[in-house]
């Protein structure tokens, strides 16, 4: 089964909508793909319903799935959850939190904008750039502040503004890996570590994070080299976890437009496991 299990949707920071992402997953002959928005799970539906509508059904399998953007001693960890029941109350309240924080990290940053920097953007400006009811985080404001004149390009909009060192920055109150693991696993999920090569802590928290309910490692990511994939699966099987990966697509390349998804290869195998595990913890 040709496989993507990290894709971004104009719901969060990505910029197709969930239909074209869809009709690009048939197009590059992807046959299982996951829709991990941070911190919302919109997009599945609006998939599912183009897919039906079409009659694409047997073409896609979309997978329900989320990533949770969460902080633990000044690292941001990244948490997916694949197949956890979005009705689950706890799991619901945890999406409530994290887009709570969202608003009121984005909120105060405005208001610091206009007092230290003089660059004056309206929440609206921020909000209209992702679907309704989708998370806005910091892309969204860096676009704002080059639309408003405050940078020449958003590039220098995140070397000026947006890290923690900016005077007009503020970090966002987040759940910690641990609450998501858990709450994920908790509602029928598999937790899975995302991108863990950008984590020097990686080996020790995702030990840390097994006691709490974490069944994966995103092994295949386009960021990780062979030897980076090669690292963080013998660390899976050493430890009893499954291995994932996907392109972690949110936009064509700006320099060649070039679209990465299904681009980054993950093996067949990789499906099958996933739900097996899903099956396990169906039957825990």
């Amino acid at each position: 089964m040709k496989t993507d299990l990290h894709i971004h949707t104009y719901y969060s920071d990505g910029v197709f909508s969930p239909e074209k992402i869809v009709d690009t997953a048939i197009d590059v002959g992807l046959q299982v793909i996951a829709l991990t928005d941070h911190d919302n799970v919109l997009s599945y539906g609006v998939a599912k319903d183009y897919l039906k509508k079409n009659n694409n059904e047997d073409k896609l399998e979309v997978i329900q799935g989320v990533e949770i953007n969460t902080l633990y001693k000044n690292y941001e960890v990244h948490i997916l959850g694949y197949f956890m029941d979005t009705n689950n109350s706890d799991f619901q309240n945890l999406l409530k939190i994290q887009q709570q924080a969202r608003i009121k990290q984005t909120k105060e940053i405005i208001t610091l904008l206009a007092k230290k920097e003089g660059i004056k953007i309206k929440f609206d400006d921020i909000k209209k750039q992702v679907a309704e009811g989708g998370s806005i985080g910091r892309p969204h404001i860096a676009k704002a502040i080059t639309n408003a004149g405050g940078t020449s390009n958003v590039m220098e909009a995140y070397a000026k503004y947006i890290h923690d060192d900016s005077p007009v920055y503020v970090p966002r109150k987040t759940v910690s890996p641990h609450d998501a693991v858990e709450i994920i696993y908790d509602a029928g999920g598999v937790p899975v570590i995302a991108h863990p090569h950008d984590l020097d802590i990686a080996e020790s928290l995702i030990k840390e994070l097994m006691s709490f309910g974490l069944r994966g490692i995103e092994a295949y990511h386009r960021k990780h080299s062979p030897a980076c994939v090669e690292y963080f699966s013998s660390m899976a099987e050493e430890l009893g976890l499954i291995v994932t990966g996907g392109s972690d697509f949110h936009a064509p390349n700006i320099m060649n437009g070039q679209i990465i998804l299904g681009k980054n290869f993950v093996p067949d195998w990789v499906y099958d496991k996933l739900v097996q595990e899903k099956k396990q913890i169906d039957m825990a």
